[in-house]
């Protein structure tokens, strides 16, 4: 028994924030001392760096498990099934539902729970669970659903990754132009199929010394609450780990799917950024001896920016519908996805569409 993706949707947030509107906003180093930069060169160095030109917000009276909702909607209305159906709801976040204007996290119930009620689902033997494992989390999720699958647990699963990264940002840190909103889903269901859906996975976690490159901390302003915590991040080290931890894991998980580097169609790496998702292509492809093909990353960080758990599930949902210019995809298709996030947690999926 293997599993496949019958269905898929997102969520795209109607606010467009774009990098000329930081141009107001009073940066400061992690420890409160002035930027060294005027905004305008701030901005300028960090597109050249992530690609970012603008970012989705969602409005004031959405949360994440609302855009969470939407998105399942149309995974389970492009798969047909009916979703009393469904064994399990996965829903990957890290922060919760923090409403507008709030500084609190909301996670009871479950945002799954949240899903399923919003779904109207009544089936009792629907389970629903949150997953938090950073920006990997959907990534996970799969994994998951897979091990449920093929334990004869599950036949069909919805798998959520959702984030609303813009409630929980400081405006005073320059990395809060990264962070963005969204949601992507997916059904999954078994299949007889051995030839297609998920053909292997790699999956990690390095705490030793790792676990601190991603956290929640006060805001680089000395003049804000020291109650209110934000997401905070050690920029070059999650380069420097990326760049060697995240090739490795792709090239061990195609290695065991028993596919070549030469079946890879196409890889769905996690939005963070631009410069360092095109240097850990560069670094998987280079341990093949290989130069990596020009089509082979659909990219969204120019416009969606990083939203966390949504990023690879977006990014599959608008190559599916031919919504990325000069991306598609076929039956038969070998392609990986991959991701790297706060734990720090590295995964990989070789999946055959």
């Amino acid at each position: 028994m293997n599993c496949k993706i019958t269905g898929t949707g997102s969520y795209i947030p109607n606010v467009i924030t774009k990098n000329a509107d930081f141009d107001q906003h009073e940066f400061y180093n992690l420890d409160g001392s002035n930027f060294p930069h005027d905004n305008e060169t701030t901005i300028r160095k960090f597109k050249a760096i992530t690609g970012i030109e603008e970012r989705r917000y969602i409005d004031e009276n959405l949360n994440t498990s609302d855009i969470a909702v939407i998105a399942s909607q149309k995974a389970i209305e492009s798969s047909g099934i009916d979703p009393e159906t469904l064994d399990y709801i996965i829903v990957a976040h890290n922060y919760g539902d923090v409403k507008s204007n709030s500084n609190q996290s909301d996670t009871v119930p479950s945002l799954a729970t949240r899903v399923k009620s919003h779904l109207r689902i009544k089936n009792p033997r629907c389970v629903g669970y949150d997953l938090l494992f950073g920006c990997p989390g959907w990534i996970e999720g799969m994994i998951h659903a897979q091990a449920f699958i093929k334990a004869g647990m599950a036949k069909k699963c919805l798998v959520i990754g959702a984030e609303a990264l813009s409630r929980v940002v400081d405006k005073h840190d320059r990395d809060s132009m990264i962070f963005s909103d969204g949601a992507g889903a997916v059904i999954v269901e078994a299949t007889s199929d051995k030839e297609s859906g998920i053909l292997s996975h790699e999956s990690a976690t390095f705490s030793f010394q790792e676990s601190e490159y991603i956290y929640f901390g006060k805001s680089n302003s000395t003049e804000a609450s020291e109650d209110v915590r934000y997401i905070k991040m050690h920029g070059r080290k999650i380069y420097e780990f990326a760049l060697t931890n995240v090739p490795n894991a792709m090239k061990e998980c195609l290695e065991n799917s028993g596919k070549s580097i030469n079946d890879l169609k196409k890889i769905f790496i996690h939005q963070a950024n631009e410069k360092m998702d095109h240097a850990i292509i560069n670094r998987f492809y280079k341990l093949h001896g290989l130069t990596a093909p020009e089509d082979v990353m659909p990219m969204t960080i120019h416009e969606l920016g990083n939203s966390s758990v949504a990023t690879v599930p977006t990014l599959f949902d608008l190559v599916t519908r031919g919504k990325i210019e000069g991306q598609k995809l076929e039956k038969g298709d070998i392609v990986l996805f991959a991701s790297v996030g706060a734990g720090m947690n590295v995964n990989a999926i070789t999946y055959e569409i």
